[in-house]
């Protein structure tokens, strides 16, 4: 289970406080894959960041009762100076993985080549959210974080992650940030928009389609 109990976090914008969430109480379903749409600014990285433990709420608490990814493609919990297979190692030990497997299926996915053994600080930003992705597909989560990551590369990386996202969501749930509806409808079942700090529900894509769409157009010609 993955719930957030009155989560809030605000940002300094001059001499103003913005508030992106704002008291949200929220359980995520349990073997549903859940798409959060939001606009630009809307706080939907924020609150990926939140749920993975990457940044902390101003008020509220996340309960997480089930074995959590980190947000895909989020490699700032990575040691910089190590390599990608030490980090690799580390990150399989931290999770009681056998780590030569995980070392194994990080080197075929992230396609890093001799980078593999050099240390992150070395990295463009493309191959350390490539190499974090790979990690994570390396592991087996009951839910996994995906901030737009299964738009990032090129057409044949793309593929390759859409291919292993699709067989995790036969065994796990996948909560997804986008402002992409065709990426939501492609690998979710329900969704949530986040919009003015709060996160409203639907059961029915459509619906959550048809809110987004609306405050996309109230903004566009505010």
């Amino acid at each position: 289970m993955i719930s957030l109990d009155g989560v809030t976090k605000s940002y300094g914008l001059g001499d103003k406080q913005h508030k992106v969430l704002d008291n949200i109480t929220f359980t995520f379903p349990y073997r549903q894959s859940v798409g959060i749409l939001g606009a630009n600014g809307a706080g939907k990285s924020t609150l990926i960041r939140i749920i993975g433990g990457a940044e902390k709420p101003d008020k509220g608490k996340v309960i997480r009762t089930s074995r959590l990814s980190w947000p895909m493609g989020y490699s700032g919990g990575f040691q910089r100076t190590l390599t990608g297979r030490e980090n690799a190692r580390f990150v399989a030990r931290i999770y009681g993985a056998d780590f030569r497997e995980v070392e194994k299926n990080t080197v075929e996915f992230s396609e890093l080549g001799k980078y593999f053994d050099r240390p992150l600080e070395t990295y463009s930003a493309g191959m350390r959210s490539r190499f974090a992705m790979a990690v994570s597909y390396a592991l087996d989560f009951e839910y996994y974080l995906v901030d737009e990551a299964l738009e990032t590369g090129d057409a044949r990386l793309k593929e390759k992650f859409r291919q292993v996202f699709k067989e995790r969501r036969l065994t796990s749930s996948v909560i997804l940030v986008s402002h992409n509806e065709q990426t939501i409808r492609k690998n979710c079942d329900v969704a949530a928009v986040l919009f003015e700090g709060k996160l409203h529900f639907y059961e029915n894509l459509d619906d959550a389609f048809l809110m987004y769409r609306k405050i996309i157009f109230t903004e566009r010609a505010a």
